[in-house]
């Protein structure tokens, strides 16, 4: 197939037909010790109450609120002392009229009472304690299921675990959970004048920086990667370590050789091991070189040897994809985006729709773009720290000091 049969698209038109393209890997029961980063593929409703029972919110004396009813600074109410509850203990006999037990922390209320009073808002001995204000039912209290209540929905399929949900989970008493497995991705770095981390300097030769790079984004996203090899310019090597690619993994990302050289070989390689392009170029600055292919169910997303173009790609066009395969809800698959005012202006004119890299400030209350430096194709070093990438329209430019994009968080 010729490279011309294939027009560039918008990048809108990219990012869908990956994501037509590629589904959630498979299923697997996980250790609730492993699940952080997954996402859930079951329906998370609580099966009892968090916490279980009543309990003190402080250090104290627990009582029957009404016995303080009449309490004051001068005309304090005493009562005679129980027993006393450490946490993870229980009562061994109920609170009655004139009567509290000594409590701590966390600690279950005993049948009766119905209030704590802090330590240090008392007067107490072994036997007695005085209080000097009324008090009512629930007072200091955290009341079972305050956390969460028995048959609540926590969280739906789809959702990523975070801390909070793993903690959830666990409060739960589960030992196990259902999550959607984690994508296998293969990384293949091509083109001739690549050389590999702490090898000598070679004349017309470079480091292979984006296997890296990628491979961070993609364990970002939630997915376990292998680096397949380099291939130099030579359709035959692309094409052997795709297919290695597509054995082992769940889908495959390449770069470099995606553009119209006589040395750019990747879509070629896609297509003799029977792949469908899917796309061949999207119209957009930086990140115009790629093709997208699919061979069965399995991606190849190929982008640019450019480092900066093939972050850029990847995070407009690609990594919808990836959430999806990841099991992501649908919802999550596209970054919502928000206005954003530029900074600073710039000055190129945009023939297709360009992305800014840049940082996001927010400390004056308004939601501004501070551009990470030079914005060229093998810029990488304007991805440190970035977090966010704004969009200027196609048609647009030069973008003035003030202007408003739409933007969306990396």
């Amino acid at each position: 197939m010729s490279k011309l049969q294939i027009q560039p698209v918008s990048y809108v038109e990219a990012r869908r037909l990956l994501l037509e393209a590629v589904r959630p890997i498979g299923i697997e029961t996980v250790p609730v010790s492993e699940c952080f980063g997954a996402c859930l593929a079951e329906d998370l409703t609580a099966g009892e109450n968090v916490p279980p029972f009543d309990r003190s919110s402080y250090d104290g004396y627990a009582f029957r609120a009404e016995d303080t009813k009449n309490a004051s600074e001068g005309h304090p109410v005493t009562l005679r002392i129980l027993e006393e509850i450490p946490a993870g203990s229980v009562s061994h006999m109920p609170v009655t009229e004139g009567t509290a037990v000594k409590i701590l922390t966390g600690a279950p209320l005993p049948e009766g009472a119905d209030a704590v009073c802090m330590y240090e808002k008392t007067v107490y001995t072994e036997k007695t304690v005085t209080l000097f204000q009324p008090f009512e039912a629930g007072n200091n209290i955290v009341a079972a299921g305050e956390d969460v209540r028995k048959g609540t929905l926590l969280a739906a399929a789809g959702t990523r675990i975070d801390a909070g949900l793993s903690g959830t989970i666990a409060a739960q008493n589960r030992e196990t959970v259902k999550v959607f497995r984690r994508p296998r991705a293969g990384l293949i770095s091509t083109g001739s004048e690549l050389r590999p981390v702490g090898s000598d300097p070679q004349p017309g030769k470079i480091v292979d920086s984006n296997r890296y790079t990628l491979a961070g984004e993609l364990r970002h996203l939630g997915c376990e990667t292998v680096f397949l090899g380099t291939a130099t310019d030579d359709r035959d090597e692309i094409a052997s370590l795709l297919e290695k690619g597509l054995a082992a993994c769940d889908f495959v990302v390449t770069t470099g050789g995606v553009s119209v050289g006589d040395y750019d070989l990747t879509d070629a390689a896609m297509e003799q091991i029977g792949a469908k392009i899917l796309v061949r170029g999207i119209e957009m600055k930086p990140g115009m070189a790629c093709a997208y292919a699919v061979k069965g169910e399995k991606a190849i997303i190929g982008l640019s040897g450019n480092p900066a173009s093939s972050l850029v790609n990847f995070h407009v066009a690609a990594a919808p994809a990836v959430r999806k395969m990841c099991g992501l809800s649908q919802d999550r698959w596209i970054p919502q985006t928000f206005p954003v005012v530029l900074e600073s202006g710039f000055k190129k004119t945009s023939p297709y729709d360009r992305f800014l890299r840049g940082k996001l400030d927010l400390k004056d209350g308004t939601a501004k773009l501070l551009l990470s430096g030079n914005q060229g194709n093998v810029v990488l070093s304007s991805m440190i720290g970035s977090d966010v990438m704004a969009i200027v329209p196609v048609g647009f430019g030069p973008v003035e000091k003030g202007a408003r994009l739409k933007a969306f968080l990396l």
